[in-house]
């Protein structure tokens, strides 16, 4: 679990990881796109940490590699902090910042 909350900790591993979410099974070049105020080796060394935490999974496909987010780490992570608060209060405090992040 340690591995994971370092992997969480970089934004631009969390904006890889968002990217992964919006539309899974990307190529290096692609994530590259989306961030590129990284070089690829820096894109490249983001992916190997959030691989040894075990939220992305890369698939050879021909000479490409796709990643994939695996997001049952991050699950794991919200059932074992979460389940010990209340959960219906921070259901509707999510729900009520959405409302008022939509008004604006």
């Amino acid at each position: 679990m340690e591995l994971v909350f370092k992997a969480l900790a970089d934004d631009g591993r969390r904006r890889l990881l968002d990217a992964l979410r919006e539309r899974n099974g990307q190529s290096l070049q692609e994530l590259c796109e989306l961030l590129p105020d990284l070089t690829r080796q820096g894109v490249t060394k983001h992916l190997r940490i959030l691989e040894d935490a075990n939220l992305v999974v890369t698939v050879k496909r021909g000479r490409h590699k796709l990643h994939y987010l695996n997001p049952v780490p991050i699950n794991e992570i919200a059932e074992r902090w979460l389940s010990n608060y209340e959960r219906d209060k921070l259901r509707a405090l999510s729900a009520l910042k959405a409302a008022l992040e939509e008004e604006t």
